[in-house]
């Protein structure tokens, strides 16, 4: 019974080449069907992200007009948010969390209007296109919208 054991042992202690097929077939599978849910799912979180920065862009924008009674002119930018213009009186910042000013998930700058076309301000990001217009995630991140 010993000798048994041992044999027994001895064949069941790896897999075969077999096996090992079966397992990487199915993980190939697995990653063909879940994978481009997951990278579709990039794209909106980006998004997202953008939408979220320019609503803390506006309630900066709203902070720093509190304070110094307007909004930053077009040449400043949302650079007054972080870092007080010349001139600028009352200016109590800086108005973003991070000491700068970040740029939109596709790593370009937001683009500043004052005064807006669609209100007081407006704050646009292209999407990943970089272009006006679009849809998915070319879609055109607005402050007015």
């Amino acid at each position: 019974m010993g000798k048994r054991l041992k044999l027994l042992l001895l064949k069941s202690r790896g897999f075969t080449l077999l096996e090992l097929l079966i397992v990487m077939i199915i993980i190939g599978l697995l990653a063909a069907l879940i994978g481009p849910k997951m990278i579709g799912r990039v794209g909106e979180s980006r998004q997202t992200v953008a939408k979220q920065q320019v609503e803390g862009f506006s309630s900066a924008l709203e902070m720093y007009k509190l304070d110094t009674a307007k909004y930053p002119a077009q040449e400043q930018g949302l650079e007054a948010l972080v870092s007080q213009p010349q001139g600028v009186v009352n200016w109590k910042g800086p108005y973003l969390k991070k000491k700068f000013v970040p740029k939109d998930p596709w790593g370009n700058n937001y683009i500043y209007t004052c005064p807006g076309q669609n209100g007081d301000y407006d704050i646009v990001s292209y999407g990943a296109d970089g272009n006006a217009g679009g849809e998915g995630e070319d879609k055109d991140v607005l402050s007015w919208e």
